[in-house]
This record gives C-alpha cells, sequence and structure tokens, in this order.
C-alpha cells in the first residue's frame, strides 16, 4: 500500500550515516542526443527548478545473501544498462537564449548514495507515522538557479537498516519524469538488474559492494537534506482522463484542470491557493509551465469525464531488485517549491497501448 500524503521534513538528531556517494553513467555513450524543450511563461525561478517526486520502497531481507550493499553493489552496472535504454535520465538542464530550458541526454549520470541506518526497518516505518524523518530516505540537493548544466535531476539512496532490511529512496525532477514516467522507468530497470544477478557466471559479491572498501559506520558523515525545502509537507491527489483527444488545446487542458482542481477541493475541504503552477507534458518531447490564478482556470460544469486514482496506481509494488521480494511498503510525496503555490499536472500515460491522461495535484498543507 502506498502512502499518500507528502514528507518534506527531516529528522533534528539525524542517524542517519553515508557511507558512499557516486555517479552511475550509461554503458554505452549516448548518440544521437536526445532533448526536450521546457518552455516557461515567466522568468525561471528557484521554485520552477526544485519541484519534484520522492519514492521510498521498503524491502525486506529475505536470504543471507540479501541485502541493500549487495542491491545496491549491482546497481552500477544495472542502473548503467538502463539508462542505455532511456539516457534522458542521465541527462542535464540548460538555459536557452529564449530563457526557456532544454532537458539533454548528455550521459553526465545518476547520482548514487549508500547509507547506514541504526534502527529496525520496521521501527523506523512506525516512526514515521509520528515524526516526518523519511526525508532522510531521498537525497536531493538544489538545482543550481544559473547554472542548472552541472546538477543532477535523478538522485538514487540505497539505507541499510539494523534488521538487515533496506529503502531504495527515488528523488527525480518533475522536469525529467513525472510519478507514472518515473515509475515506468523503475520497472523496466529492476527487470534489468533481475536479469543481470541471475546470470550463471555472476558472482555473489558484486564487484561495487561498499563494505569491501570501507568500514561501515566508520565514513565521515554528509548532510543530505536540503534546508530550503525539509519542512514542506504536500498532499496529492490523482485524477485520470480516459480520452485522450489528438491535440491537447490550451482550452481543454484548462477545462480538465477546473473539473480535477474542483473534484480536489470537494476531498480536501478546502480552496486550492489563489495561484498555482499549471505543468503540461504533451508528447514527452515538450514540457510547458504556466502560471494561472484561480478565477483564469475555475469554470463551470465542463463535462468531463474524469476518474479518481491513488499512489497505488503507479505499480510500484512490480519493481523488485531482487526477484519475488515484493516492497512491503511504499511512500511516495511531490515537493513543490518554497512559496506553496499549489501544482497541476497533467501528463499522458507511458503506456503506449493506453489514451488516458493523468492529472496529478499536489497542495501545500
Amino acid at each position: 500500500m502506498a502512502t499518500c500524503n507528502g514528507n518534506g521534513a527531516a529528522n533534528i538528531s539525524s542517524k542517519l550515516q553515508v557511507e558512499a556517494i557516486q555517479t552511475v553513467i550509461p554503458l554505452k555513450i549516448t548518440d544521437p542526443r536526445f532533448s526536450r524543450r521546457i518552455s516557461l511563461s515567466k522568468n525561471l525561478c528557484s521554485d520552477d527548478l526544485q519541484r519534484r517526486f520522492h519514492m521510498v520502497l521498503y524491502y525486506n531481507k529475505v536470504s543471507e545473501t540479501d541485502s541493500g550493499w549487495i542491491v545496491a553493489g549491482w546497481f552500477k552496472e544495472s542502473l548503467g544498462s538502463a539508462i542505455v535504454e532511456s539516457p534522458i535520465f542521465a541527462g542535464r538542464l540548460r538555459k536557452l537564449e529564449d530563457d526557456n530550458l532544454e532537458l539533454v541526454s548528455n550521459d553526465s549520470g545518476v547520482r548514487m548514495l549508500e547509507a547506514n541506518y541504526p534502527m529496525n526497518m520496521d521501527d523506523f516505518i512506525e516512526l514515521k507515522k509520528k515524526e516526518n524523518v523519511e526525508n532522510e530516505l531521498v537525497f536531493w540537493e538544489d538545482i543550481h538557479e544559473t547554472s542548472p548544466q552541472f546538477s543532477p535531476l535523478f538522485y538514487v539512496q540505497v539505507t541499510n537498516f539494523k534488521c538487515g532490511g533496506y529503502s531504495i529512496g527515488i528523488s527525480c525532477s518533475l522536469f525529467l519524469a513525472d510519478p507514472f514516467v518515473m515509475t515506468s522507468f523503475l520497472k523496466m530497470w529492476s527487470k534489468i538488474h533481475n536479469n543481470l544477478v541471475s546470470q550463471i557466471d555472476s558472482p555473489k559479491i558484486p564487484a561495487f559492494y561498499t563494505p569491501n572498501y570501507t568500514k561501515i559506520g566508520s565514513s565521515p558523515n554528509l548532510s543530505i537534506t536540503s534546508p530550503k525545502t525539509i519542512n514542506q509537507i504536500t498532499q496529492t491527489l490523482i485524477f485520470k482522463n480516459p480520452k485522450n483527444p489528438l491535440k491537447m488545446n490550451n482550452e481543454f487542458l484548462k477545462n480538465l484542470a477546473s473539473k480535477c482542481v474542483g473534484e480536489t477541493e470537494g476531498k480536501i475541504g478546502k480552496k486550492i491557493s489563489s495561484n498555482f503552477t499549471f505543468l503540461v507534458n504533451e508528447n514527452f518531447e515538450n514540457v510547458k509551465v504556466e502560471n494561472y490564478s484561480r478565477e483564469e482556470i475555475i469554470k463551470g460544469e465542463s463535462g468531463l469525464s474524469i476518474m479518481s486514482g491513488n499512489w497505488d496506481d503507479l505499480g510500484a509494488d512490480q519493481v523488485r531488485f531482487n526477484e519475488g521480494n515484493k516492497a512491503v511498503h511504499v511512500s511516495c510525496w511531490i515537493i513543490i517549491g518554497e512559496n506553496d503555490q499549489d501544482l497541476v499536472m497533467i501528463t499522458p500515460t507511458p503506456n503506449e497501448d493506453s489514451s488516458e491522461l493523468n492529472i496529478i495535484i499536489t497542495v501545500s498543507n
């Protein structure tokens, strides 16, 4: 079962010990490179860059040869293979002369961390229901506003618990992927990972096995929380429109947003913010980011058909890096920025056989 509420605050007395940080690049050079234009309706600001999706998957230790250290040790190769298939995940943003952005698959890589947490995993899952500590299981470093080309857009953090269980924390910029696209990539990556480790000639211990290179618990610790965003708590509601028109014109998108915003306000019992960000991924090649007032979007009954969804629709339970070891718990949340401007995101489903649109509305609590 996926947890729906956002979780942004970090425990002041952090117990997390970061043991290793590395960058994973594609195993093959990307040629030709791919790019995605990101059109902004106003000048770029920090909040535009810091909006992101987080997911934490929790796994029990199922055998003597199963551990977060071993799983992470294989990630260098399996993730390197996965981003050969989807090189945009190792890309970076760059500014264009017209003040818009472009996402380029330049093989700069995915940032990966391995960490140790001196608590049993079940106890941590219970603790996070009372305290906002889950932010410690994901890594994010704010994207540089003036030089975004130097900032990773995708982070993976593997955290080992005292009991032998482990979590895999995912962080990605919403310019890179929405939650559905990110989960689709994770499913593909986990299949590549399992195929790799199941090969007959694969060693039991991977080459990049951190305990072989450092004494666990003795490494200089590194701060893994961003002070600009650690106190934000959000709530996300998901809707689906079963009919994807051939052309998603602006009027249709506004009507769709109006319908979903109305449903959201009815469910949460309050109005969303007077101004909000409208992020539309039209065809996985172009992203538009616009800002609207509530009055510009909210209209009367549109007659459009929508269905309510939730985080379980991502299918994150299919992300298994040890064949047969299903995540015992999944948490998902979206960070929308310092100014708490609510977010409406409209994206097509990554499933080629489906014409659904996903409407993801995130509001600050």
